[in-house]
């Protein structure tokens, strides 16, 4: 599972909500249309992606231009996160225009819609500050190979580049899957091929590797930080010199986080582009709601686990896209490892 679902962050609570105590998590999810209004551009039956972030009430300027995931004053609320219930029941109810169609022909995979929507406004930030020059990438650096990294080189792969992923492991799925994608990879610590990206994604939440990546990028690199910090001791670091390398490389390091509607859209084409194959082997274990418990512990062949949620019966009706029997039936995955 991934992020604040089982990690505690600051700020981030159930006590955000009137009824504190109480907080349904589930920020990542996939849902079966049981009804949608006339006009939503939803019908009965149709395969789901809920959008997590709310703009805030006020709003701000950003929000009020739709852009929620650049709220400037902190009061926007995310499903499962802070401020309102998440996904992760039987049942929910979503506002359409928060709602993306996910390709029948996915599945289960679409699933992986939220965590790809990430990657995709992470994608377009660096594509807009590169247009600054004759920036013209080749070689993109992934820290990290969880399902945030991979997907990440993904959609490196998708634009041509030279796609490089660094990861601690030596064994397990991680390899194979990002060779198969025609990339390398490399485990342990970040060494002289992984060194001159144009552009760097790091997916580990690592300090130390946002340190390093910033070392080792090359003259107008792009570095983009997307895993959230976990508390890591502090890193000791001349940070005179750090600031004297991004100085005199033109180098430029953002964080990203959440997504708006564009970016879901966006994950969605990618995804209907990936190999299915290769996709279905990024979800390395399902887990039964009476054992979700099982889904936060880290196994050694983990790349990305799923917590299956049925209402009803029939546990199947995400293989294929088809609703089964029962059209009306929600039976539902819901993911954040």
């Amino acid at each position: 599972m991934r992020g604040p679902t089982w990690t505690s962050w600051p700020g981030i609570s159930a006590s955000s909500r009137r009824d504190a105590g109480r907080l349904i998590l589930g920020h990542e999810s996939l849902g079966r249309v049981m009804e949608a209004p006339p006009g939503s551009g939803l019908a009965r039956g149709d395969l789901v992606a809920g959008i997590v972030r709310r703009r805030d009430p006020i709003p701000c300027p950003e929000c009020a231009e739709g852009e929620w995931d650049l709220c400037r004053d902190g009061r926007f609320t995310e499903r499962g996160i802070i401020g309102r219930n998440g996904y992760g029941s039987e049942r929910f109810r979503i506002e359409p225009e928060f709602a993306v169609r996910v390709d029948p022909a996915l599945g289960v995979l679409g699933v992986l819609l939220e965590p790809a929507s990430v990657l995709a406004k992470a994608w377009e930030k660096i594509e807009r500050i590169g247009r600054h020059g004759r920036w013209a990438p080749r070689k993109l650096l992934v820290t990290g190979a969880g399902p945030i990294g991979l997907l990440a080189a993904l959609m490196g792969v998708h634009r041509g580049l030279e796609v490089h992923v660094l990861d601690r492991v030596d064994s397990g799925p991680k390899p194979g899957l990002v060779r198969d994608l025609g990339a390398a990879y490399h485990a342990g610590p970040l060494d002289e091929s992984c060194t001159g990206a144009d552009v760097v994604m790091e997916c580990t939440s690592s300090g130390h590797l946002v340190v390093e990546a910033i070392r080792s990028a090359a003259p107008n690199g792009i570095i983009s930080v997307i895993g959230a910090g976990c508390g890591e001791a502090p890193i000791p670091t001349d940070w005179d010199s750090l600031t004297g390398t991004m100085i005199r490389r033109n180098l430029v390091v953002f964080g990203s986080v959440s997504a708006n509607r564009r970016h879901f859209e966006a994950a969605a084409e990618s995804l209907a582009r990936a190999d299915r194959d290769w996709l279905t082997r990024l979800i390395t274990r399902r887990v039964p709601l009476d054992r979700w418990d099982e889904a936060l512990e880290r196994r050694p062949d983990d790349v990305k686990s799923i917590i299956v949620i049925n209402d009803g019966p029939r546990g199947t009706d995400f293989e294929d896209g088809s609703s089964g029997d029962d059209p009306a039936r929600v039976n539902r995955p819901s993911a954040n490892p």
